[in-house]
């Protein structure tokens, strides 16, 4: 399986996020998966990657131009794809996945984070999208997307598109077991 990991790349976290992406890496090599990654070489894009190689896994990194000389790309991994901009690197992670792995992250992993959860939600993909939070950091998020749920601003089936985990074992677990379809109805594709 190509898993898609998204996941910081500052380099102002606490250390135990880029412990956090190493230990993914390793997980996802000693499983036997690809790696679809941000293509950036630093904080825990750079950390994920890195032990996905040390376990002899292939990595495939995606980072638009603009990104190379500010993050500085992943010129060790199995291939690396330069694009023209972020829309296009998005678009070539996403058909290039089987599963979605979202670690903690800012405001770019939180972008990618809702494009998949939306597209699994309106049943564009049933691929799996989970979520590894082992410090509780997305939990005002998902206390939101409750409160979305229940004043009917989101349809039924948000919950049933994405996993949440504390674990790493937990979350390969979940990333390789079939998924349920998601048939959104007339009805709900007309809400937001």
């Amino acid at each position: 399986m190509f898993i898609c990991v998204y996941c910081a790349s500052s380099q102002r976290i606490d250390p135990k996020y880029v412990d956090l992406a190493k230990e993914v890496g390793t997980e996802l090599a000693r499983r036997g998966h690809a790696l679809v990654s941000g293509g950036a070489i630093v904080s825990c894009m750079g950390a994920v990657a890195k032990a996905v190689r040390d376990g002899g896994g292939h990595t495939v990194g995606v980072i638009p131009q603009v990104l190379v000389d500010i993050e500085v790309a992943d010129t060790d991994s199995g291939e690396l794809i330069v694009t023209g901009d972020m829309r296009e690197r998005k678009g070539i992670m996403d058909a290039r996945s089987d599963a979605f792995l979202v670690l903690p992250g800012g405001i770019g992993t939180l972008e990618e984070l809702f494009e998949i959860w939306t597209s699994r939600v309106l049943g564009i993909h049933e691929r799996p999208l989970v979520v590894l939070d082992p410090w509780g950091l997305y939990t005002p998020l998902r206390a939101l997307v409750e409160g979305m749920y229940d004043q009917g601003f989101t349809r039924p089936g948000v919950f049933d598109a994405i996993s949440w985990t504390t674990t790493v074992e937990e979350a390969f677990d979940l990333l390789e077991r079939p998924v349920p379809q998601l048939s959104p109805s007339a009805e709900e594709l007309g809400e937001s």
